[in-house]
């Protein structure tokens, strides 16, 4: 068992404006020493929620309430990715799963 006590956070687009604004790493690496969401993830990195329609998870498109645990790989995903590429990468409808 894996005792990585960091996730390895990317933003992407408008959120990685937010990185570079911060002169956060890309990827940062972030301490985290058990289970939360991705929300609370963003909540705790100050990510603007508007900013955010989706995460990955280790390579999977998800909503923000999906857990992160310790080792992980996120990257959150602002909304506004075009047409064909939303399908592509799975982000179709993710933010829309719990409404």
């Amino acid at each position: 068992m894996s005792e990585n006590k960091h996730v390895e956070v990317r933003g992407f687009s408008y959120l990685k404006v937010i990185f570079d604004q911060r002169g956060w790493p890309f990827p940062m690496q972030v301490p985290l020493d058990k289970q939360c969401t991705a929300a609370e993830l963003a909540v705790r990195l100050e990510l603007p929620r508007e900013k955010i329609e989706t995460v990955f998870i280790n390579g999977i498109a998800g909503p923000l309430e999906r857990p992160v645990n310790p080792g992980d790989r996120v990257g959150f995903v602002p909304p506004g990715t075009p047409g064909p590429y939303r399908v592509m990468l799975g982000l179709v409808n993710q933010g829309d799963k719990n409404k």
